[in-house]
């Protein structure tokens, strides 16, 4: 009998593969400007499940640590790019388990830290100090400054890396540039002029291409990692933001913050296929490593939209905190 009712339970229960694509092993972070918390996101139940409090100002973007346990949050501090206001000096460690701060990481002053990138080859987190004109360098571990490698430019907002490590790509808001770094070397290869004003980085899977959007027109500039030039420009329907390739490197999801859209660039024509409708003030795009769906903050709606990337449909928006910008994944 005890049998007969395993085979049944063994039968009823959907496959493993299913479970996994259902339930990814981890959660999704969202850092809330203007709640000044972090959001932790169940991807299964599509739900917040926590809420953590950072320092008194405001944290724009997060990271997680590779196991999972801990988030970064640097603490930007209470502007704009380039606007008058308090200049943010630390980063917050928050533990995701426990739902608290378990450190305080201090610059020494204050030099606006923004996006954080962890790089699993050196083990090192690397932030962008936007007011010292450098990325710098952060052991994980001991949360200690190991170095810090100069961009050329003031307004170094975000940060891509290499898979390999090697190379370093800043947009430099006001100057309208990308900085190009070698992150082994700790130097600045150069300054690649764009457009007046730019927005938000993101690189190709294969590493040859980087990815920024124009800030004053609808397009989005392509850049040649072999020759660190701009090749190509990819015609938006309106301003683009952040954005994120898929991980077969197929497409390019472009936020599209005014016109509350998200574009899919093909990336074989570079020419925009669709675009898909997503709540108020699209910013950040974050591809699940499973490629099955992507997440975009959506910061004027303080929500975070769920891109179904096999249906290219919104299917779920989730409530997260005020002014949900900055996006990561925890794998556990």
């Amino acid at each position: 009998m005890k049998n007969s009712r395993l085979l049944l339970l063994l039968l009823c229960a959907p496959p493993l593969a299913l479970l996994a694509q259902s339930a990814p092993h981890g959660v999704l972070l969202v850092a809330n400007q203007t709640s000044q918390n972090l959001s932790i996101i169940d991807p299964a139940t599509e739900k917040q499940i926590a809420a953590v409090p950072e320092d008194a100002y405001t944290g724009h973007e997060v990271a997680a640590s590779p196991d999972g346990k801990l988030a970064f949050v640097p603490i930007y501090g209470n502007s704009g790019v380039g606007k008058p206001g308090t200049d943010g000096s630390t980063m917050d460690v928050l533990d995701i388990a426990s739902r608290k701060l378990v450190k305080t990481v201090s610059f020494g002053h204050g030099v606006r830290p923004h996006k954080p990138v962890y790089d699993p080859n050196s083990g090192l987190l690397y932030v962008t100090t936007e007011l010292d004109n450098s990325v710098t360098a952060i052991d994980p571990k001991t949360l200690k400054i190991v170095g810090a490698i100069p961009t050329g430019a003031a307004e170094a907002h975000m940060l891509a890396i290499t898979g390999d490590g090697h190379y370093g790509y800043t947009a430099n808001v006001g100057p309208g540039s990308v900085s190009v770094l070698d992150l082994k070397a700790r130097k600045l290869v150069t300054v690649i002029p764009v457009a007046p004003t730019v927005q938000r980085i993101s690189l190709s899977n294969d590493d040859k291409l980087v990815f920024v959007a124009d800030y004053t027109k609808p397009q989005m500039a392509v850049i040649d990692t072999a020759t660190n030039k701009v090749k190509n420009w990819i015609v938006l329907p309106a301003i683009g933001y952040g954005t994120a390739s898929t991980k077969d490197g197929k497409w390019l999801l472009v936020a599209m913050t005014s016109a509350n859209k998200v574009a899919v660039v093909d990336l074989s024509t570079l020419k925009v296929a669709r675009t898909i409708d997503v709540p108020q003030g699209p910013t950040e795009i974050l591809v699940r490593p499973d490629n099955a769906v992507a997440y975009v903050s959506c910061g004027h709606s303080n929500q975070v939209a769920v891109i179904d990337l096999a249906a290219w449909q919104a299917k779920t928006a989730i409530d997260a905190g005020k002014g949900a910008d900055g996006l990561a994944w925890a794998q556990f």
